[in-house]
């Protein structure tokens, strides 16, 4: 609309400029020049052509415009005075509220049965008033039809909206559903394992097993203890419950000393962050998973975490060193990059988050390197 207008105006101004009496700086010139300024100002303001103002801001262009319009058609009977009228009306009509528009439209039309009756001859005045009528009409079915089409629009943003709540409800469902199942069946297997290894504890001790009987028992009813709680943190997360985050690094390092009764050092350098769920989660999970290989593969005499909050990513280094100091410990082969599915489990997380993992043998054990975006 802004184009139409400036092309618009640009017809009156030539138009103004070329016919008679010119404008001037006196007499009726001086009222045409007057009046071609007014429809400059007018157009630039009522329409936003050059600057953008509200619709209260707008009011005296309007009046300006359709004034400089009267006073061009009056002054200039054969000039194209009345294009300024026209598009005032038709601006108005769309840009307006319904009042405005409609003071907007009245007042252009009366301006023009002023400006036209006993100038322009009959036939002339009768159509530049129905052209006046006709482009406010244009202009108001086209500001209905963008008030339906912006409402259509809002219409298919609310209905998508509430397709995407729909299938969020339903894939919330569907998680219930599967942490109550998992929990019904892990928590019943596990509880059940956790009484029947207390009962072979007790029954040990009874019996004067032998110490390293209960021992094995004991580290086995505190792994199957860990499992349960393992399982309903799981479960949370499916329901989605608060995720396990690196804060929990060192209560896993002191349960891992505590049930090997090897030192395992944890060290975080680095000014904290908060860090995405799915972030916090890998981070724990490849720590957790990472002891556990120790657990089975390794005979250390001590492993060390190391969690450094870096610029652009997180670090998280796990290594464990051999008894003797020179070697990696045996069975190590087995968690080398490429074999075991803990180790490829690891690497999925990390490659999920567009991070890495790298696991390799050292001179003294092994080493564990994870490294995440966040």
């Amino acid at each position: 609309m802004r184009a139409v207008a400036i092309l618009g105006v640009l017809v009156v101004e030539v138009a103004g400029a070329l016919n008679l009496p010119h404008p001037g700086l006196s007499g009726r010139g001086l009222g045409v020049l007057l009046a071609l300024i007014g429809v400059a100002a007018g157009v630039s303001g009522a329409t936003g052509a050059i600057v953008r103002l509200s619709p209260r801001a707008q009011t005296p262009f309007y009046v300006v415009l359709i004034g400089s319009s009267a006073a061009l058609m009056k002054l200039q009977p054969g000039s194209e005075g009345v294009l300024a009228c026209y598009i005032a009306v038709f601006a108005g009509a769309y840009r307006l509220p319904t009042r405005g528009a409609l003071a907007v439209g009245a007042g252009g039309l009366a301006a023009t049965i002023v400006a036209v009756t006993g100038t322009f001859p009959l036939p002339d005045a009768l159509l530049a008033e129905a052209g006046v009528a006709a482009f406010f009409a244009m202009g108001w079915m086209s500001a209905r039809l963008r008030d339906g089409q912006n409402q259509a629009l809002q219409l298919a943003q609310e209905l998508e909206a509430s397709q995407r709540s729909r299938a969020e409800a339903m894939a919330l469902a569907e998680r219930q559903r599967l942490a109550r199942d998992m929990h019904d069946v892990l928590a019943h297997s596990l509880s059940g394992l956790v009484l029947q290894l207390e009962a072979a504890r007790l029954l040990a001790e009874r019996k004067a097993a032998d110490p390293e009987l209960s021992a094995t028992i004991d580290r086995a009813l505190h792994l199957g203890r860990n499992g349960l709680a393992e399982a309903r943190r799981a479960i949370g997360a499916l329901r989605d419950d608060e995720l396990p985050g690196p804060e929990l690094l060192p209560t896993l390092a002191l349960e891992f000393e505590r049930d090997l009764g090897v030192p395992c050092a944890m060290v975080v350098s680095g000014e904290e962050r908060a860090l995405e769920s799915v972030t916090r989660l890998t981070v724990y999970r490849v720590a957790q998973e990472a002891l556990t290989n120790v657990r089975r593969h390794a005979q250390p005499r001590a492993v060390s975490m190391r969690l450094g909050y870096e610029p652009g990513g997180l670090r998280l280094t796990v290594e464990d060193f051999a008894a003797g100091g020179l070697a990696p410990a045996k069975g190590h082969q087995r968690g080398s990059p490429g074999g075991g599915y803990g180790i490829t489990g690891m690497r999925e997380r990390a490659e999920l988050l567009g991070g890495r993992l790298e696991a390799e043998p050292t001179e003294t054990g092994f080493r564990i390197e994870l490294w995440v975006p966040g």
